[in-house]
């Protein structure tokens, strides 16, 4: 097997692995803002509020609203731009996430990189004129 090909299936949570439950999900981020990789380059950070409510961004001072829901084994996101559910499952490796859109093969996996208490800084909506 290629050394890509073997890091891939080694990263990768294995079939067999159970996802992480709402209830767990929902404790692991609730008040944090966890930071995404994927492939080494990061991804994307997301502020994660009470009532499962989300703050998403890219690029800084720029950020998304939407809510989470678990639906079956999977959290699926809606963001206010968007009523289109994005839906990922989660699995907990080494105590941080890890992070497979439904629309995705295995090997194009999110990894939490980093967590913390304080909160994205977004611009309120409806600021300005």
């Amino acid at each position: 097997m290629r050394p890509l090909a073997l890091a891939l299936l080694l990263a990768t949570p294995a079939l067999g692995d159970t996802p992480i439950t709402a209830d767990a999900f929902q404790a692991h981020v609730t008040g944090k803002t966890i930071t995404y990789s994927q492939f080494g380059s990061p991804f994307g950070t997301e502020e994660y509020l009470p009532d499962r409510r989300v703050r998403w961004s890219t690029a800084p001072d720029q950020c998304q609203y939407g809510t989470w829901y678990p639906q079956d084994d999977d959290i699926c996101f809606v963001y206010d731009y968007d009523p289109v559910p994005h839906c990922w499952t989660f699995w907990l490796k080494d105590g941080a996430l890890v992070a497979l859109s439904t629309d995705n093969l295995p090997g194009t996996e999110l990894y939490e990189v980093a967590s913390t208490d304080q909160p994205l800084p977004c611009p309120g909506p409806e600021v300005g004129v």
